[in-house]
């Protein structure tokens, strides 16, 4: 699948939830905008076991069409606020899933305090075939009808130490790769994007998580993300970006986010916020990146 964008400008796309799209179809209809990238819950899809309602998705992608816009579903299996369990119930009641979920541990931004939240226990080989089997539903219904659908970032922060349920760094990573594959298996059509940026227990690739990953997604047709682009931010450093970097244009494609912790960000040279221009020149000239979906707070957009 080719995208239709200057070879040499990223594509801009709009980071949004479902329930605000039409609050911001002054922001949809603008030019410079492509599409927008929307945050599915697993609990929003799948209300019972089984029980699968794409509703929304089918109305968002209507919408979008009717403004000759382009949709990107983000499928999301973890949460960044103590109140938002959003997995199936059904998933939190039976033993063979162990609860579902676990918590973790999220910093939200540049000088914010940690927050806590959730994830679903992909490690767990009963939540995996759950949630595999919620992308085998999607694909059937919207493979190539979406422009594509993006798994949620590799980063996770646990209690290691106090976990009973089974957890290790090598089962992560395992279980993440599984999903990434089937996913590649069940959309033919449309992009499948993997968000990475940290792997649990690794740094500077010494468990060559990181390694295994790209040279994967190279072979495979799978394009690689991320929730943040932070311009030569050290961890970052440590982690992804040297690998986008080094396999700028040999992916699928490369879509970035800037989100609203991204926002939070400050230029060490300038002590001022970054600039949209400072994003999208190293999104495009260091990550490679061919679609960036920016946050609706973003300045640039807010301001015009």
């Amino acid at each position: 699948m080719a995208l239709s964008i200057q070879a040499a400008t990223p594509q801009n796309f709009l980071y949004t939830g479902s329930d605000d799209l039409t609050k911001i179809e002054s922001l949809i209809k603008r030019s410079d905008i492509g599409g927008v990238q929307i945050v599915y819950t697993w609990k929003s899809l799948e209300k019972e076991k089984d029980q699968y309602d794409f509703s929304q998705i089918e109305r968002d992608l209507t919408y979008l069409k009717s403004l000759d816009k382009r949709l990107f579903i983000q499928i999301q299996d973890r949460f960044f606020r103590p109140q938002d369990k959003n997995v199936p119930r059904y998933l939190m009641k039976s033993p063979i899933y162990q609860g579902g979920i676990v918590p973790q541990y999220d910093n939200p931004g540049e000088n914010k305090p940690v927050g806590m939240g959730w994830v679903a226990m992909q490690w767990n080989p009963a939540v995996r075939e759950r949630y595999q089997k919620l992308l085998s539903a999607l694909a059937e219904q919207f493979d190539g009808r979406v422009m594509g659908v993006n798994l949620p970032e590799t980063a996770i922060d646990l209690d290691i130490k106090r976990d009973k349920t089974g957890f290790s760094c090598d089962k992560y990573f395992q279980a993440e790769m599984e999903n990434i594959t089937f996913a590649r298996k069940v959309f033919k059509q449309s992009y499948v994007v993997q968000y990475v940026n940290f792997w649990p227990c690794e740094w500077n690739n010494d468990h060559r998580y990181m390694s295994r990953l790209f040279t994967f997604a190279e072979a495979n047709r799978v394009g690689l993300g991320g929730p943040d682009i932070v311009p030569n931010k050290k961890g970052q450093m440590k982690n992804s970006y040297p690998f986008f970097h080094q396999y700028k244009g040999k992916l699928d494609l490369v879509a970035m986010a800037v989100q609203e912790p991204t926002l939070t960000y400050t230029n060490p040279k300038t002590r001022s916020p970054f600039t949209r221009q400072e994003f999208t020149d190293y999104a495009e000239h260091y990550l490679g990146t061919d679609i960036i979906f920016w946050s609706t707070s973003s300045p640039w957009l807010t301001n015009n």
